[in-house]
């Protein structure tokens, strides 16, 4: 089956930012337990950061961060993958899992529906409630014009 490029990206992006517990939980629930072998099993190893000042200037060196990936093959022959930042080596490989199984007709839809859309709704939720965590220390500035006392 064939995607489109922003509709991978969206998954694998929700993937990438789950919980593994909550992504663990949920394929628990659902009963996923395919069969797969790994083709790269899962590893950890640094990726550079690099940044731009403004978001415009020449590229910089911003530092190292952990990264782990994993390749699966299902027995179908459908390959699965995933880089997590940071070390869990079973949600890199869960995540590879997913990624295969989405690029598959039967179970397609359920997962967007029971899997990706919960995880998404997840992620905002957390988003939401640490912005709202850290508006409540926002500090606004202001500049007081004075008069010329000339």
């Amino acid at each position: 089956m064939h995607f489109d490029t922003s509709t991978r990206q969206r998954w694998m992006s929700v993937l990438a930012h789950s919980q593994p517990e909550a992504l663990h939980e949920r394929m628990r629930l659902l009963n996923l337990a395919p069969v797969y072998e790994p083709i790269r099993a899962a590893e950890s190893g640094l990726v550079q950061i690099q940044a731009r000042m403004g978001g415009t200037g020449e590229r910089f060196f911003a530092g190292d961060a952990t990264l782990t990936r994993a390749v699966i093959r299902l027995a179908s022959g459908t390959l699965g993958y995933s880089y997590q930042l940071g070390r869990d080596k079973q949600h890199a490989e869960r995540c590879a899992v997913i990624d295969a199984l989405l690029q598959e007709q039967p179970h397609f839809q359920t997962l967007m529906e029971t899997l990706i859309t919960p995880l998404e709704a997840d992620r905002a939720a957390r988003l939401a409630a640490r912005q709202a965590e850290v508006n409540t220390s926002r500090v606004d500035f202001f500049t007081l014009v004075r008069g010329d006392n000339a």
